[in-house]
């Protein structure tokens, strides 16, 4: 089943979504905020994407600037400070089956389904 991994408060999250619900099919929207992923889920996520933890961090986010930001930190603390603050998690994240994208663009969406 197609997941989106959305955060309503966002405008590319919100869009993401939108794709989905026209393109018929059905899917299963988590809050992340809300349902913080496990660290194993994340990772799965990531595996689907192709992609490094800290290249599914929003860098731009005050939490990160405050705390994380110039520090050398391994895989996992970026998992665990992604965790710890799902705030800083990349939005929105479709999966379907084995692959993921990031919805940013939105239109991004598209090619996943």
């Amino acid at each position: 089943m197609i997941k989106i991994y959305h955060n309503p408060r966002c405008q590319k999250s919100r869009e993401g979504l939108h794709i989905l619900e026209q393109s018929g099919k059905e899917f299963e929207v988590i809050k992340y905020l809300e349902d913080v992923p496990s660290k194993e889920e994340l990772r799965k996520v990531l595996d689907c994407l192709g992609i490094t933890p800290e290249m599914l961090v929003r860098k731009n986010e005050a939490i990160w600037k405050e705390n994380y930001r110039g520090k050398l930190l391994s895989q996992e603390e970026i998992l665990d400070a992604m965790i710890l603050h799902p705030k800083l998690i990349e939005r929105p994240i479709v999966v379907n089956g084995g692959k993921a994208v990031i919805g940013r663009p939105p239109k991004l969406v598209e090619d996943i389904l």
